[in-house]
């Protein structure tokens, strides 16, 4: 990592190339997947002519395409019968990663519960002078959900989107991982989904996946919405298939912003950088008015690279997109911090509550030493699926409220429909939609509205 003056000029283009290079749009791939382009595509396609073609030919060609993509992206050979997870070997996993890891998830679960229950939407009736009107919020009825398994096991990401889906009264859902150790072949994310109910695990990943369960094949009918984190070319191809159906977001990277002052502790604060570069690609940004707590924490992140897993990945994504701005003030922090309008977002400070409400766009905000974003990752309750890349400008962590959707009642009694009759009229007339007034007026004797 570097440290950049965020009073010089060029300040500004550092975070601008960041944002590119790690948005949807930047097309941040490895070599491998160039490759793999080249072998299956026979030509350098860019991911989003890749995923076009994907969803095109499973939505046009239905089981015979997916298969092929499975065999060919995901490196493995079903037939038709296969693509599902089988109960049996759902259970077998269940019974097999023992009792210590099941309470983790059956004490995570009920943490998630709690929470999402406590913020769930409920009906509302308002009364009104003749009638009442009301807003009533009903489950999504099927939902596909998208679970990572590339380079790790992700039975967090399970939990984090199927228990919010369960609060909101979902009564289907299909979960899609990667054939391989880290997604559907995988003991813990398979015992995982059985714990909570799943019974619908499709054996695949990436965008072949999404366009599945979006357009159906035979044997998977079409879900009503996909949520859930992936890499590029599952973001892209929830993007191409919205409108088909619903969407979380269309999600890049990770990425952290830690605003600290000399009150926080340089180690913690290296390991809040280094634990969203471990994922890599992703984006570690540190902000401090105090060029100390800078220089401590960069010889932190040093230290603590020499005892991490990940330390190789995770020096090179913190080399390629991490990076320390010197900031003019606090306020100055808060203001870049708001603009970057990042996924994730850990305050460090002796003020951290109050400096947390000068920031109004981030997924989620980790207040002081002992709220890392791992809490968030695991354990607290709010989804780990959060808006990246600037999105949470105007987008929102999932949440039971993402799997339900609302419809309005209008009952109004005669006295109702006299009470906002003159203005029906005047705003039809206006538009010159007569049949809309004489709807109103049909029922209404002409002194009562004249």
């Amino acid at each position: 990592m570097r440290i950049v003056d965020a009073s010089s000029d060029d300040f500004r283009a550092v975070l601008r190339d960041l944002r590119n290079r790690l948005s949807p749009e930047g097309e941040v791939v490895t070599p491998a997947s160039r490759q793999k382009t080249l072998e299956v595509f026979g030509a350098p396609l860019s991911p989003q002519e890749v995923v076009a073609r994907i969803c095109h030919e499973v939505a046009a060609r239905g089981l015979e395409a997916f298969l092929y993509y499975v065999e060919k992206l995901d490196g493995k050979k079903l037939d038709g019968s296969a693509i599902f997870v089988s109960e049996d070997e759902l259970r077998t996993a269940h019974q097999s990663v023992g009792a210590d890891f099941l309470g983790v998830v059956r004490r995570v679960r009920a943490r998630i519960e709690h929470f999402q229950s406590s913020i769930r939407h409920r009906d509302i009736r308002v009364p009104i002078p003749g009638g009442y009107l009301e807003e009533r919020y009903r489950p999504i009825t099927r939902v596909g959900v998208c679970v990572p398994g590339g380079a790790a096991a992700y039975p967090s990401t399970v939990l984090m989107t199927v228990v919010p889906a369960k609060v909101a009264g979902v009564e289907e859902i299909v979960v899609a991982s990667p054939p391989t150790k880290f997604g559907a072949e995988n003991p813990h994310v398979l015992a995982t989904c059985w714990e909570l109910g799943v019974r619908h695990v499709l054996r695949a990943g990436g965008a072949h996946a999404v366009a599945a369960m979006a357009y159906g094949v035979e044997g998977l009918e079409p879900v009503d919405k996909i949520v859930g984190p992936g890499n590029l070319f599952v973001a892209l191809a929830k993007k191409f298939v919205f409108g088909r159906v619903g969407i979380d977001s269309v999600a890049g990277p990770s990425e952290v912003v830690v605003i600290a002052d000399s009150s926080a502790e340089p180690r913690y604060l290296a390991y809040d950088l280094i634990a969203q570069a471990e994922h890599a690609p992703g984006t570690s940004i540190l902000l401090s008015w105090e060029k100390g707590i800078l220089e401590r924490t960069l010889s932190a992140v040093e230290e603590a690279l020499q005892r991490v897993d990940r330390a190789q990945e995770a020096r090179q994504c913190l080399e390629e997109f991490g990076v320390a701005f010197l900031t003019e003030s606090p306020e100055q922090a808060c203001q870049i911090a708001t603009e970057i309008a990042p996924e994730h977002l850990h305050i460090i400070a002796d003020n951290a509550a109050e400096l947390a409400d000068k920031v109004p766009t981030a997924g989620a905000i980790f207040l002081g030493n002992y709220s890392p974003v791992a809490c968030g990752d695991y354990a607290a309750g709010p989804s780990h699926v959060l808006p990246t890349s600037g999105t949470a400008r105007f987008a929102s962590g999932l949440s039971v409220n993402d799997f339900l959707r609302s419809h309005s009642v209008i009952c109004l009694e005669r006295e109702g429909l006299e009470e906002m009759a003159q203005e029906i009229r005047v705003l039809a007339e206006c538009e010159g939609l007569t049949a809309h007034r004489d709807s109103v007026l049909c029922r209404l004797e002409a002194g009562k509205i004249s």
